[in-house]
Parts: structure tokens; sequence; C-alpha cells
């Protein structure tokens, strides 16, 4: 199942590409609104061109037409029909076209059949004629401003609403984290969809050259820490599922868990324990710059 941010994620993309889709529409008929004003203006002087601005405005109208959402099934209404037979009646449902339908499709058709009128009038028209040319200036501008093809797709399908401008977003503000490790969990594993959303990665501490441990805290007041699947974070991590454990911390509740990688280098793991567990209240300021691991053996003398 996706996750609410996935979902956001998704229809965002979707939006965009509805947006885009739009903006090539958009332009894809303000090219055809030239080239018709374009082969009107031409048909003024010259009949050359007539038959093929006929058929490329035939071609292109029906074409529109049958990529127009008039056939969705929102934009039908169905009606029940009973048919009287010699053996009883039958009943069964038609569906017809909506009148929000049939007048988008009208719409749609206008420019186009009223280009067909005009090409047609200026091949019946010897010369050029002033209410030819008023016809086709009228068209022009009436077509490029008003644009019936787009408003009938957007009686259909709304257009989706302006993207706000960035300054009128409130982004908000991203915690960023000192230790390194605790910034990659809260990028890599505590976000929505990840191992361990609404945890925080606490009390880093390094035990070896591939290993540490810390402490997981949900962020959520009152509420445990999330179960998180091994298998997942350690495919994050890239650490064997072996080598990951997590478990309760001493004395404390279920909001945090002790997390651990690796194997503890036992050098490393002294030195840690000694900085934070010995030298505050023993000898403040002393650090262990070296250990040495061995057996300690004792000798008895044994009186002759």
């Amino acid at each position: 199942m996706l996750s609410p941010e996935r979902l956001e994620r998704l229809r965002g993309q979707l939006d965009t590409g509805r947006r885009r889709l739009d903006t090539a529409r958009s332009h894809t008929g303000r090219i055809a609104t030239a080239a018709g004003a374009a082969a009107a203006t031409a048909g003024l002087f010259t009949p050359e061109f007539t038959g093929e601005s006929l058929v490329a405005t035939v071609v292109a109208t029906g074409a529109g037409l049958v990529f127009l959402p008039t056939r969705k099934a929102t934009k039908f209404t169905e009606t029940k029909v009973v048919t009287e037979h010699h053996d009883g009646m039958s009943v069964h449902t038609r569906r017809e076209p909506t009148h929000q339908a049939r007048t988008a499709s009208v719409l749609y058709a206008t420019p186009g059949v009223s280009l067909i009128g005009v090409l047609v009038a200026e091949r019946m028209v010897s010369g050029v004629h002033w209410g030819e040319a008023l016809a086709v200036a009228l068209w022009s501008a009436g077509t490029w401003w008003l644009r019936p093809g787009r408003a009938a797709r957007h009686m259909l399908v709304p257009p989706l609403p302006p993207v706000e401008k960035a300054a009128d977003l409130v982004v908000p503000d991203q915690v960023v984290y000192e230790h390194p490790a605790a910034q990659w969990w809260a990028e890599r594993v505590a976000i929505e969809g990840g191992p361990a959303p609404h945890t925080v990665l606490e009390e880093i501490e390094r035990t070896g050259e591939s290993a540490m441990r810390a402490v997981i805290r949900s962020t959520v007041p009152g509420e445990p820490v999330p179960e998180i699947p091994l298998k997942r974070l350690s495919a994050r991590l890239d650490v064997p599922v072996e080598l990951i454990t997590i478990g309760p911390v001493p004395g404390r509740g279920a909001s945090v868990q002790r997390l651990t990688v690796g194997t503890a280098d036992e050098a490393l793991d002294a030195r840690a324990f000694w900085a934070a567990r010995i030298a505050p209240l023993a000898m403040p300021g002393a650090v262990i710059t070296d250990i040495n691991f061995g057996s300690m053996t004792t000798t008895k003398e044994v009186d002759a």
C-alpha cells in the first residue's frame, strides 16, 4: 500500500503531466489557427490551395472531435427503452450524450465549419471582395481570442488550478543534525515509507572500524518506536542482517530502543566507556591513550 507521501508525490507527477499536455494542446491550437488564417488569406487571391485547405480543415476538425472526451461514462445519460413484442416486452438501456457533451462538440467544430464556409465562399466569388476579406478577419480574430476548441475541452475536463508561485509557498525548515549518521538516518530511514518513520538517532557512539551503537527515539510523544524490519534496515545500511540488533534500553520505556551495528572493537569500546562513565567522575580530563590486552599470571613462592 502506498504511503500518503508517495500518493501525494504521484498525484503531483500526474498533475504536472496534465499541465504539460494541456500546454501542448494550446500551442497546437494556436498553430492550427494561424494555418487556417493563412489559408483563408491565400484564398482571397488564388484558388490554387483551396482544395488542400478544405481537406486539411476537415481532417483536423474530425480528428479533434474524435479525441474530444465526450464519450466518457460520466458524460452520458442512460435511458430505459421499453419495446413491445408479440411474446412480451423487452427493456434495454440506451446511453445518450448529455446536453453538455453536445454543446462542447458543436463549440469545438465551430471554427472548422466556419473556415470551410469562408473557403467555399472564396472559391465561388471571383476576385477579391471586401466581404470575403471581412470574413477572413473576423474568423482569424474571433478564433484567436475566443479559442472555442479550448473552451469546449475545458467544458468537459476542467483545467487544473494554476501552480502557486514559489514566493507564496511556505516550505518547512528541514532539521539539520550535527552527526552525519543522524542526518543520514533522518533522510533515508526515518522518512515516510522508510524502515523507521517518525524516529531520530541519538547518542551515537562509534565502537569499531565498522561498528556503532546509538539510541533510536520516537518523535511522537507517548508512542513507542515502531517495529523496524531488520531486512529493510540492512538493505539501507548495506550491512548483513546478523550484524544488526535492536533492543530495549535498560531503565527506559518503549519510546527508545538501542541500535547496534557491526562487531564492537574492544579497545575502541573501552575508550568510549572510560570517556563516558569513568573520566567525568573519577579523573576529569584523563583519556586512555593505549590499551594492552593480555593475561594476568601470579607466581607463588614455595618454601623448600
